[in-house]
């Protein structure tokens, strides 16, 4: 099994931005534990600050892996284009977010990307891409 877990903007400060929201761990060692949680599965991950390059990322996945992870940060609530991406790839997509955007901002509280996905986990940390993974295994057993 392929899965693509492809981050936003400022996720790539995992681990130094905002600890109290976000957590001590960087994504590059939360992801080493997935890895090790989830031998046989083929982990790529991809990151990136650019609208257009997360749209690119999209693009080259998702139709050639099983399923994408996606945390569009804060394009969730702004970018109609990485949600048209998502929508016109094969590959399913579970939309993560480390915080409960629902209680932030009020901003924060309508996801544009949410529409194009299987489903969304929101708020309960890095752990929300463990379950985004088992997620897109069980829609991989019910595809069979």
């Amino acid at each position: 099994m392929k899965i693509s877990i492809i981050n936003g903007p400022n996720l790539n400060l995992l681990g130094r931005r905002e600890p109290e929201k976000y957590g001590s761990v960087t994504f590059e060692d939360y992801l080493e534990q997935l890895r090790k949680r989830y031998p046989g599965i083929e982990f790529s991950y991809f990151q990136s600050n650019i609208e257009g390059k997360i749209i690119d990322e999209i693009q080259e996945k998702g139709f050639s892996t099983d399923g994408i992870i996606i945390n569009a940060g804060g394009y969730t609530h702004s970018s109609v284009a990485i949600a048209d991406a998502i929508a016109s790839v094969t590959a399913p997509a579970i939309e993560v977010h480390i915080t409960n955007i629902g209680i932030r901002e009020v901003f924060r509280h309508t996801s544009l990307v949410a529409r194009s996905c299987r489903g969304s986990v929101i708020g309960l940390g890095l752990d929300g891409y463990r379950l985004g993974v088992e997620a897109l295994i069980e829609i991989k057993a019910n595809r069979q």
